[in-house]
């Protein structure tokens, strides 16, 4: 079954029309290849595959390879290769701009660096993820939080087939894929570190207690939690705080960015073991955000919360407006005394209370419940119109 994921296609045209270098990122084996081969077949001159040792060879002398190449050219798994930034800029650089290049990588942090410090007002990034609501449509939901994002996971011919996939994914970029990226740490300890994280899921991080089960310093178990949020496994949701009365929570929330990999992680091989563990409601929110994150436009993303116990799932700031969401596996969510304070002290324009039910319903003229599927239609979480 092959998803055309035409918006991101329309995006990377739009990037590609303003910039002469496009950074393509995302965690690996989402699609970033198959999107490139939708723009510059496999086969063309124009291709260049950094785990393809004929690449590699092509690319012994990197300026005198691209140099004369026309129209757009595709360099993948860029992060093999960061010396040829350098030579981009120069090529970029060009009167007239004759080739525009698009760079694929699966590392995030270092990758974004590297391009920064070499191609400053040279570029634009675009970071994708696995497929989304907005891709598969609202039938797709309960098997895209189960599975995940990943295409060879989800699109797997069995939930057997998929869990293998997914267990394979893991053992290779720790045992191959991180230290082929300079990381100096043991695959064993990384994998547990791992699993420590998928059972914080949806917590606030405190690095102490996991360096006391590790043995190590939090030193240590933040620098691991910086290697998962780079190669794109974490997301490390930070917060928001103002000059408010209350003592707000300062440190950043983390989850496990691919539902399907939550899963794995936490031994869920199967819907019934999902649903009857004590992470599925911080399972359901970890998907629902990322949903949200990847769909709902907005400038900025925090989460919000009080040490008194007041919090909000998502801030976003959409132009001078900020939005609330909170997303809530419930059959009826209700206004809570959070949701209350977060529009009184963050004064946020709208509240959202996202859910797994079908019905689209206010609660009040500034809160309304909204079902997940809706996002399965890119921007339909506030309605129109809406103050």
């Amino acid at each position: 079954m092959m998803i055309v994921r035409q918006d991101l296609l329309d995006t990377i045209r739009a990037a590609l029309a303003r910039a002469p270098v496009v950074v393509l990122t995302g965690p690996r084996q989402c699609g970033k290849t198959t999107l490139a081969r939708e723009l510059v077949p496999e086969v063309s001159a124009n291709y260049f595959d950094l785990e393809d040792p004929a690449s590699l060879v092509r690319l012994d002398e990197p300026k005198t390879a691209l140099g004369p190449l026309r129209g757009l050219v595709v360099i993948d798994e860029i992060q093999r290769r960061p010396d040829l930034f350098p030579v981009l800029r120069v090529l970029a650089d060009r009167r007239g701009q004759p080739a525009r290049f698009l760079i694929l990588g699966s590392a995030g942090g270092d990758l974004m660096r590297q391009s920064s410090e070499s191609l400053a007002g040279r570029l634009e990034r675009i970071t994708i993820g696995g497929f989304t609501l907005a891709e598969l449509g609202r039938e797709s939901v309960n098997r895209l939080w189960r599975r995940g994002g990943f295409p060879l996971s989800h699109l797997a011919r069995t939930e057997h087939d998929s869990v293998v996939w997914r267990k394979q994914f893991m053992q290779t970029l720790l045992e191959r894929d991180l230290p082929q990226w300079g990381v100096r740490v043991p695959a064993v300890a990384l994998l547990r570190f791992w699993t420590m994280i998928a059972h914080y899921h949806g917590q606030t991080w405190n690095a102490a207690e996991p360096a006391r089960a590790l043995g190590v310093n939090p030193s240590t178990t933040r620098r691991y939690l910086d290697l998962l949020t780079d190669a794109l496994m974490i997301r490390q949701l930070q917060p928001w705080h103002g000059n408010l009365g209350k003592r707000q929570i300062k440190s950043p929330k983390v989850y496990v960015r691919d539902s399907g990999l939550l899963h794995q992680l936490l031994g869920l091989g199967t819907e019934k073991e999902l649903l009857s563990h004590p992470k599925v409601g911080a399972s359901w929110e970890g998907f629902a955000i990322e949903q949200i994150l990847a769909g709902e436009p907005h400038d900025e993303a925090w989460f919000w919360g009080t040490h008194q116990g007041a919090e909000i799932d998502l801030v976003l700031r959409r132009g001078d407006r900020l939005l609330g969401v909170e997303c809530k596996r419930a059959d009826a969510p209700r206004v809570t005394s959070s949701i209350r304070i977060a529009l009184e002290e963050l004064g946020l324009a709208r509240v959202a209370i996202v859910y797994p039910g079908a019905r689209r319903f206010a609660l009040t003229d500034r809160v309304e419940v909204v079902p997940i599927e809706t996002l399965a239609k890119s921007g339909q979480l506030f309605a129109e119109g809406a103050p």
